[in-house]
């Protein structure tokens, strides 16, 4: 399981999501909001839409701020108008990072995420810059308490995932992005309980980080990113051993 994939386990783990739930919510209800006015309101036809609204289900949003959600994306009701926006960049120890948001003011977004990045001791990059570094997958975390390694990679293999691989806590299933849905189907369809799923980028390569110091730096900088109103997110090509990422988790727990 590649670094990144590694401490977003850890994050879940720690509850981080829950205790910033309304943060959450407000991200994943503009998502809900531009997948509904660019692909329309009905999940059925949406994928875009049918995932969003997923995503908001799994984290426990009431039923009624979806349907609001929709209906704003769909002009049903009125909202604010969101973009889409991209950034690429670079961590410290050359580590490749790609920045995704959604925004009503690109020039506000633009200097917020130039600000954490020049503040976190990275850098900004050109588009293309490092996009080539990653590719697109579907990406499940289950518990490994909670699942058979048997049943699960029966499921996996029989869904057309691409790959099974875990860490101490965590099972994580990858597959291509058009089998997102048949994978998820196929899992539920054996009790599998997914703590999390959805689509990402991630790295072809990685960059191992074996000093603690780059390493504390590099979470900082994906941390105040994520951190953002107008990120929905973040993903990074860092691979930080165990050891140093637990350090790094006992010191966020304590603060």
């Amino acid at each position: 399981m590649s670094g990144h994939s590694k401490w977003s386990s850890i994050k879940h783990k720690k509850g981080a999501a829950d205790a910033k739930r309304g943060k959450l919510f407000t991200k994943l209800i503009r998502e809900i909001t531009v997948a509904s006015r660019d692909g329309g309101g009905n999940p059925d036809a949406n994928p875009t839409l049918r995932l969003a609204i997923q995503k908001a289900r799994d984290s426990n949003m009431p039923a009624d701020n979806i349907e609001r959600a929709v209906k704003k994306g769909t002009g049903e009701l009125e909202g604010v108008s969101y973009e889409n926006v991209s950034f690429e960049g670079y961590a410290p120890g050359g580590v490749a990072v790609i920045v995704e948001g959604l925004t009503d003011n690109r020039n506000r977004t633009t200097s917020e995420v130039r600000n954490i990045f020049s503040k976190r001791g990275g850098n900004m990059a050109g588009a293309g810059s490092v996009a080539f570094q990653f590719e697109k997958k579907g990406i499940f975390l289950v518990k490994k308490e909670e699942a058979d390694e048997e049943t699960l990679m029966s499921a996996a293999v029989d869904a057309g995932a691409d790959d099974l691989s875990s860490d101490e806590d965590f099972f994580q299933i990858t597959c291509r992005p058009q089998d997102f849905d048949r994978v998820r189907s196929e899992l539920l369809g054996k009790d599998v309980k997914i703590r999390s799923g959805g689509l990402s980028m991630v790295p072809k390569n990685t960059v191992k980080i074996e000093d603690e110091r780059t390493a504390e730096k590099i979470i900082a900088l994906v941390e105040e990113l994520e951190d953002n109103d107008d990120i929905q997110n973040v993903y990074s090509n860092f691979d930080i051993p165990d050891d140093i990422l637990k350090k790094i988790e006992d010191e966020d727990i304590r603060h």
